[in-house]
This record gives C-alpha cells, structure tokens and sequence, in this order.
C-alpha cells in the first residue's frame, strides 16, 4: 500500500494511523470482518467460502478473530443476525 502511495513505508504507516486512527493491520482486519459479517447476514455461502471471499486464510482464522471481536461464532452470529443487513 505504502509503494501505491508513493510513500516510504514508514510514512505510510504514520499518515494511515493520523487519518484513521488505526494501524493498517488492524484496519484491513475491522473491514475483513465487516465484509464477513455482510456475507453471514445475506448469504447461505458456507463459513469456508465467506473466510476465502473476506480475505482470512482460512475458516480456522476467521473463526478465532470473529470469536475474539463478536464473542460469537460466525454461524450463531448468522442464525442471530440473518436478514437484518441494512
């Protein structure tokens, strides 16, 4: 992202956290979510397919960081939250 910028990464990594207020990793790993959260409320694509398609590794990761984020698995979050996407 830095070399997209034409920045150094260093300043890249400065500037990104002043205008968001969030490390890139932690950035990408919020949106990675979200889009899985979007996937899991509109879609019957399985928990392996929506971690490809949101950009985990694998649905193991996925899993984990949903838990640590939502305290809820990705498919109790789907059976709760289904059909409420705005």
């Amino acid at each position: 992202m830095a070399e997209q910028a034409h920045m150094s990464r260093r300043t890249f990594t400065r500037r990104f956290r002043q205008a968001t207020g969030s490390t890139v990793v932690d950035w990408l790993r919020h949106q990675r979510l979200a889009l899985a959260q979007q996937f899991l409320e509109s879609t019957d694509l399985s928990i392996e397919l929506i971690a490809s398609r949101s950009g985990f590794g694998t649905a193991a990761s996925l899993r984990l960081l949903f838990r640590e984020n939502f305290h809820l698995s990705p498919a109790s979050y789907r059976r709760e939250f289904r059909g409420q996407a705005g």
